[in-house]
């Protein structure tokens, strides 16, 4: 049976989702409270990573070279948790906040918005590069 949760660590358990969907910029205490959910989100799924890693590491060394047997699943689990396990800030999300898109399971929409975006700068640089030695040999 589970035991109640204590008052110190309800008191202490964030109560603002991971997103800045809904916050008004003006009210600081709301924007503190959003920015820290996000930084404990982030660092939540670090140590996920972290204990994912150390398991898949004692499996390696228990299994020795049956290892691409026995430990699949925890290497598995372990590359799909990689992407995330880096502490990145709010700051990137704060300053590039697209209303409805910037939810958590909005993520994917906006990683492809910025991909897009990216092909595109992408790929004027070489125009630009062209043109400036064209005007580099007048």
């Amino acid at each position: 049976m589970p035991t109640p949760e204590s008052e110190a660590f309800l008191a202490k358990k964030p109560t603002v989702p991971p997103t800045f969907d809904g916050v008004d910029y003006n009210d600081t205490p709301r924007l503190k409270a959003a920015q820290d959910s996000i930084i404990k989100e982030q660092w939540v799924k670090s140590m996920m990573n972290r204990l994912i890693r150390q398991e898949l590491q004692k499996c390696y060394y228990r299994e020795g070279v049956n290892h691409l047997e026995k430990c699949g699943r925890l290497r598995e689990r372990y590359f799909e948790t990689l992407p995330d396990a880096k502490v990145k800030g709010y700051l990137f999300q704060q300053q590039n906040y697209i209303p409805g898109k910037d939810d958590p399971a909005g993520q994917d929409q906006v990683s492809a918005g910025l991909d897009r975006q990216t092909d595109g700068i992408m790929a004027t640089v070489p125009k630009k590069i062209a043109k400036e030695k064209a005007d580099d040999r007048l």
